[in-house]
């Protein structure tokens, strides 16, 4: 059972910003209704200009956070675009390998970055929800597909198994005082999609938001992104992909098409499709690209025998489950489930 849930704030510092103050009031209080004790990490509601400046006071924060025994979770106050700037305050001196401990910890988008950190240094983390998306969402509740997981998370400790909503709800524009209690528009949701390959395949997900997995090999965004994660290995090596699943799922940048087609060829040409037990895509935000994605991915996979799996409900698009890393899983699309080993 989680008591103490430490907010940090590893990208972005949004919401440490006037404009989402409303909204990070209703995320404390959904967690204390909860029966959580909500710690704010010393640095994670400095503003995004000081977090920007400052990423070795974001290094400290996590660090301090997995140190403390008194924590429980730690979860990601939301994603940005920067997090491979904390790699030499958490790797230079073994910093995170000599402060790590076990605890849950959660997050998605850019926080990418830090499961792949968390990967290095053995401790199996959870994908798919944030703080200030989920938590503080402006409905008069938390989505109940969404809110379902993270009370699992908090209950448990763990995820057991994971099926579709049977909605998806439309990203919201504005995220105003004035849109509190305004419900999101929804559809129907179409359940998980067997793209190719067998109905059935196992093996521990790794993974996350392909614009981060992109950029560490491509420095358009940031020059020193690809230098900085080569030089500490942040990405596993060909080998440690061997049976493992790949996750990816894209970011509300709803990256063009011509795009998502070099950032699979990037993770082709690293040899993963080769040696992964299969592939689960997220649910694009909005639909956006959703028939051209998977075109592009079965195109560009090249191999009609690999399990590709579209349409799963974790990532940038609402409502959002949770998928354990480095746990193994089960992907039974003809029974729509994903269960997870204890």
């Amino acid at each position: 059972m989680i008591k103490n849930i430490a907010i940090v704030s590893l990208s972005a510092g949004t919401i440490g910003e006037d404009f989402v103050e409303h909204e990070v009031e209703i995320g404390k209080k959904r967690l204390k209704d909860l029966g959580l004790n909500v710690i704010f990490m010393p640095n994670a509601l400095k503003g995004i200009e000081y977090l920007k400046n400052h990423p070795e006071n974001r290094a400290t924060d996590l660090l301090q956070a997995f140190r403390d025994p008194d924590i429980d979770m730690i979860l990601c106050a939301i994603g940005g675009d920067d997090t491979y700037r904390l790699l030499p305050y958490l790797f230079e001196h073994e910093e995170l390998a000599s402060a790590i401990s076990k605890k849950v910890f959660l997050g998605f988008s850019d926080t990418t970055i830090n499961h792949l950190m968390l990967n290095k240094v053995g401790l199996n983390t959870f994908y798919g929800q944030s703080f200030l998306a989920d938590i503080c969402e402006l409905e008069k509740e938390m989505l109940p597909y969404t809110k379902k997981y993270f009370e699992e998370i908090i209950q448990s400790g763990k995820i057991k198994e994971i099926k579709p909503s049977e909605v998806w709800y439309e990203g919201r524009k504005n995220f105003g005082i004035d849109q509190i209690g305004k419900p999101l528009k929804s559809h129907s949701n179409l359940g998980f999609e067997l793209l190719q390959g067998s109905s059935v395949f196992s093996g521990e997900i790794l993974g996350g938001c392909i614009d981060s997995l992109y950029d560490i090999f491509n420095g358009d965004r940031y020059a020193d992104m690809p230098v900085l994660c080569s030089k500490y290995a942040l990405f596993p090596k060909k080998e440690e992909w061997e049976g493992r699943i790949l996750l990816l799922e894209s970011s509300e940048e709803k990256m063009p098409p011509e795009k998502y087609r070099k950032a699979l060829t990037v993770l082709k040409d690293t040899g993963i499709f080769d040696v992964v037990s299969g592939i689960l895509v997220g649910k694009p935000i909005d639909e956006a690209y959703a028939e051209e994605y998977r075109e592009i991915l079965v195109d560009v996979i090249e191999n009609p025998n690999l399990p590709l799996v579209f349409n799963i409900n974790v990532g940038h698009a609402q409502p959002r489950c949770i998928i354990p890393f480095g746990v193994k899983a089960t992907v039974d699309v003809e029974h729509q489930v994903i269960r997870f080993e204890e």
